[in-house]
């Protein structure tokens, strides 16, 4: 894959078929990566890469801090997330998109298109995290971490992220920089020699921004109700992707168009050609 320096942090992506670009904002919570879009539970079933490239220039990459990227201790904000894509778009000199984002892709597309309005062509949102029990769940997964660092230290985090390949959503004890520290050696020496209350501070921090309301996070419904960019949103049902923050997202985007279609109802037969035919009615 290739890399790009995007916000100061490198980044592996790759551009996949042929047509209008479309940016891809993985699913898969803190891990995310291309290859979530094949492999990932519900994406597995629906194919999207299996139809999506013939018709669009599908970038896919992987998200700061997951697979093969690099990342930055921070108090990283759905805005964190906007500037390494944006990034990718002007390194790869592409001023208009679409954009689609499944599960914890979602909110940085939201994000995206209140900072970068200009930029986006359409969004399409598929299964959007949120609701009460996602909050709950994420702010634990964080406590659970710096549990761990009051603990074991910061190079106790390191040890244990190098004992095994667990991501942050399965071992909440690793943190959201596990990857990096898995692959750089550098980063992680650096890691271990933080000063802990300042990294306790800034991860208190993150937890609280991206985990700061029991609807869909990413962007202020005020913000989300001013913009004009049309979206389809496919819901899911679940403690991570609860159907209400779908609907809190068509509520607040003014050109949405929800398609309310159960989860057992979303396969290749009929995902594909729903988020193919609406990508095509806005390009």
């Amino acid at each position: 894959m290739p890399t790009a320096a995007t916000d100061g942090i490198e980044t592996h992506y790759e551009v996949i078929g042929s047509g209008p670009p479309l940016l891809m904002f993985a699913p898969g919570g803190f891990d995310a990566t291309v290859e979530k879009w094949t492999t990932l539970s519900i994406y597995s079933r629906i194919k999207l890469m299996d139809h999506l490239p013939g018709r669009f220039s599908c970038i896919v990459f992987d998200r700061r801090e997951s697979g093969r990227s690099g990342g930055r201790v921070e108090r990283i904000t759905w805005g964190h997330y906007v500037a390494q894509a944006k990034g990718l778009l002007d390194h790869l000199g592409i001023d208009r998109a679409h954009l689609i984002g499944g599960c914890m892709g979602c909110p940085p597309v939201t994000a995206f298109a209140v900072r970068h309005p200009e930029v986006v062509q359409s969004m399409v949102l598929y299964f959007p995290v949120g609701g009460a029990r996602y909050r709950i769940r994420g702010h634990a997964r964080f406590a659970q971490h710096l549990g761990f660092v009051q603990e074991q230290g910061l190079d106790g985090v390191v040890s244990l992220a190098r004992s095994h390949d667990e991501s942050f959503a399965q071992d909440p004890r690793v943190g959201p920089w596990a990857s990096v520290l898995r692959r750089d050696g550098a980063f992680a020496e650096a890691y271990a020699a933080l000063d802990p209350d300042r990294y306790r501070l800034r991860v208190a921090g993150m937890a609280r921004t991206l985990f700061d309301r029991d609807s869909a996070p990413g962007a202020e419904p005020e913000d989300l109700l001013s913009l004009d960019i049309p979206a389809l949103i496919v819901p899911g049902q679940d403690a991570s992707h609860a159907t209400s923050a779908a609907r809190y997202l068509e509520e607040c985007l003014p050109e949405a168009v929800y398609w309310d279609i159960p989860v057992d109802g979303q396969t290749e037969e009929s995902v594909p050609p729903r988020v193919l035919t609406f990508l095509e009615s806005v390009s």
